[in-house]
């Protein structure tokens, strides 16, 4: 059989976490429109007769960092470029031209010798595309697929060719009891990150990229319901008006729809005790 790690990477935005969840059928990666959303690799693992994929979904990489979270981030993904991989996969997004966020991540890539792949995702996009501009990397990699992250359409092909390249082993991770494909998320990770992803897309672009989500406490209650106590928490005071919203009615709407979405990935009932908080640092305590 096959064992080993495939890291994927891309610039932000380009659909990594998108095409990790299809591929596995499982949410593991939240997503959203905003621009590195995923904030440190995600692992998570695909089994089936061949063997055993970890995927490592790594955070977009922004080629000029101007803001204190960046900082923090993008040394993670240079760092998952280095430890534990067998194949790369760089996911490259056709509709939107190069530019030096691309340059970076490809001269990042470049020296690694491991078998790598060239995934041109997005291919349900047919204008604008500017694929010519990205055809002289081929030659760099081992393999090039067009695929479709959001739509399914070719991941059969992807993981056919990453299998190809694993090396032969034992299955890496062996918990049979798992409940998710998850590896390296606990429960109040997880549910932290539904509840960012949902603040995300409430607010969509009246909020800048300045808050963060913590889970305090999650208890099973005696009537099957379990209890989530969480804090958004944001830099200003006047985002903290923006997401709690008129009447309370943004918050309360960022709630419900994690709490849905929670219940399902769960099967349980669950409750969210939701508030917000301001704290100027608190990206100096980011991962």
């Amino acid at each position: 059989m096959k064992s080993g790690y495939a890291v994927i990477v891309g610039r932000p935005n380009s659909g990594k976490s998108t095409l990790l969840n299809n591929i596995l059928g499982h949410k593991v990666s939240i997503t959203s429109p905003k621009p590195q959303t995923t904030r440190f690799p995600i692992h998570a693992v695909y089994e089936d007769e061949r063997g055993q994929i970890i995927f490592v979904d790594t955070p977009g990489m922004f080629g000029k960092i101007e803001d204190p979270v960046s900082k923090k981030i993008n040394p993670l993904t240079e760092k998952s470029l280095k430890n534990n991989v067998d194949v790369v996969i760089y996911l490259i997004d056709h509709s939107k031209d190069r530019d030096f966020e691309e340059n970076k991540i490809f001269g990042l890539i470049r020296p690694i010798r491991k078998p790598k792949i060239l995934a041109v995702n997005k291919i349900d996009i047919k204008k604008p595309s500017f694929l010519e501009h990205y055809l002289f990397m081929e030659n760099e990699f081992d393999k090039m697929i067009s695929i479709s992250g959001l739509y399914k359409k070719n991941i059969n092909y992807l993981l056919d060719a990453i299998f190809d390249y694993l090396p032969i082993g034992n299955r890496i991770f062996k918990d049979e009891g798992r409940a998710t494909p998850l590896l390296n998320l606990n429960s109040k990770t997880f549910s932290a990150e539904i509840i960012r992803e949902k603040a995300y897309i409430f607010l969509r672009k009246e909020l800048p990229y300045s808050l963060t989500v913590v889970v305090d406490e999650i208890t099973p209650r005696n009537n099957k319901t379990i209890f989530i106590n969480a804090r958004i928490i944001t830099n200003n005071a006047h985002y903290k008006k923006m997401i709690i919203g008129e009447k309370g009615r943004m918050i309360k709407e960022i709630g419900m729809a994690a709490r849905k979405e929670l219940q399902t990935a769960t099967n349980q009932k669950i409750y969210i005790d939701l508030t917000v908080e301001v704290n100027a640092h608190w990206h100096e305590q980011l991962l």
